[in-house]
């Protein structure tokens, strides 16, 4: 279908189409503005002890400091949950906490942190994103899904992967160089891919946005690379802490596998994902025991609500207009993504999301890294989607969170979260004029 025949399923000219996006950016972005500002200064009136994450994980590196397992509860001073992450962080956390500043002025640098986060976000074409689409995509960081409040009420240390998760899509998400200069503009999403891995080292369940890289307009043998290496630094953590932190990493292993006695375990928490949902209906029947059963009940969810949409949208895009190539399925993709980059890219990033939305353990404060992923997406919606993405995933949330009821044990993130990567699956059916700077 050509662009002309396209937008012309849309009323109006370009011109006013462009103008009708701007109005709705501007009063849209506005009212959030005002609502997440609004549900920050909300926060900070309540009598609440806020930061215990922060406070746990340095008290670990503290206790590492000291000579003892910070894995388990009683050598955590103040701690009320243990230390979740491997080994190696100790290390790495060790010089931010040095001396309490960051558990004494957290929120503060938390907050530059995830302002950063949304700067350093890359688009999806090759034009430099103006001061409202940055706008925007700070506006959403910093209100999306509630993520970043959870981060502020906790303390965690998601807003560290959420800038290492900015970074290495800078880099993957790099405008395509002209010819001649393969090599080189491959090096940056090599760092993109090992970023990548890093990150998702960083929590575990995570590992399966990796293969969100097959994706990008490149050829088979490079995203292939590119996955190898996402994948080998992801490995590397694990392996480095085995080796190098061998009397911590067993202690590692009981602590988020629940094997201490009287310790709270991590798998246990209660979280909005889909594999607590599936447990929560099949506790309805009396059948939570039933791994076999809880874990089809996951499967299911994840697979009809996110999987199955995200290939049905890639098979309309790719095969049913007829546009793929010959040969087998995915020789047949591969060439339609490097023919159409620019759609390859947002398949890319929709992939991550939707992954990282299927994961097993998706904490309120994950949230936070969800939506720098739709930040990249939502900037070039039509008004319509766009209003209704704002008012989903910002408007809605923050309006119950100054109700005094932040999706606090239920499942409203995750109900926010899949409507919006619904509503950003339906954008190609947008104007490919609004696509453009």
């Amino acid at each position: 279908m050509s662009d002309v025949s396209s937008a012309a399923r849309w009323s109006g000219s370009p011109a006013d189409l462009r103008a009708s996006r701007n109005t709705w950016l501007t009063w849209l972005i506005a009212l959030a503005t005002l609502l997440v500002l609004g549900s920050f200064v909300n926060d900070a009136t309540l009598d609440v002890d806020y930061g215990w994450d922060v406070r746990i994980n340095c008290a670990a590196v503290d206790a590492y400091v000291d000579g003892l397992d910070p894995y388990f509860l009683r050598n955590l001073k103040g701690g009320r949950f243990p230390y979740p992450y491997l080994p190696v962080t100790l290390d790495a956390f060790r010089p931010l906490c040095a001396g309490g500043f960051l558990v004494a002025h957290y929120k503060s640098i938390h907050f530059v942190l995830a302002v950063l986060c949304a700067l350093l976000l890359p688009g999806l074409g090759n034009a430099r994103p103006g001061a409202r689409d940055l706008a925007l995509r700070l506006v959403f960081a910093l209100g999306g899904f509630l993520g970043f409040e959870w981060i502020l009420a906790t303390g965690n240390f998601a807003v560290l992967s959420g800038l290492l998760t900015a970074t290495a899509l800078a880099l993957l998400l790099r405008p395509l160089p002209s010819e001649g200069q393969g090599g080189a503009s491959f090096l940056p999403l090599l760092g993109g891919a090992a970023v990548l891995g890093l990150v998702t080292s960083f929590k575990l369940v995570f590992c399966p946005v990796l293969a969100a890289l097959y994706f990008l307009p490149q050829p088979r043998h490079r995203k292939l690379i590119l996955i190898a290496v996402a994948a080998g630094m992801f490995a590397l953590p694990i392996l480095i802490s085995m080796v190098f932190y061998a009397n911590l990493f067993p202690s590692w292993l009981s602590a988020i596998t629940g094997q201490i006695p009287g310790q709270h375990a991590p798998g246990n928490e209660v979280n909005p994902s889909f594999l607590f949902l599936a447990l929560v209906l099949a506790d309805r029947f009396a059948l939570a025991g039933s791994e076999p059963l809880v874990a089809a009940l996951y499967g299911l969810f994840a697979v009809v609500l996110v999987l199955a949409p995200l290939a049905v949208s890639v098979w309309r895009t790719v095969w049913a207009r007829g546009s793929a190539g010959k040969g087998s399925p995915l020789q047949a993709l591969d060439q339609w993504l490097m023919d159409h980059p620019g759609a390859a890219i947002r398949f890319t990033v929709l992939a991550m999301y939707a992954l990282y939305l299927c994961a097993p353990r998706l904490k309120e404060y994950a949230f936070f890294e969800l939506a720098l992923y739709a930040c990249v997406l939502i900037v070039d919606l039509p008004a319509t989607a766009l209003a209704a993405v704002l008012t989903v995933a910002i408007i809605a949330p923050a309006l119950a969170s100054f109700s005094g009821s932040a999706f606090v044990g239920g499942f409203g993130q995750l109900a926010t979260a899949l409507i919006c990567f619904w509503l950003l699956l339906s954008r190609r059916s947008a104007p490919p004029d609004l696509s453009a700077p």
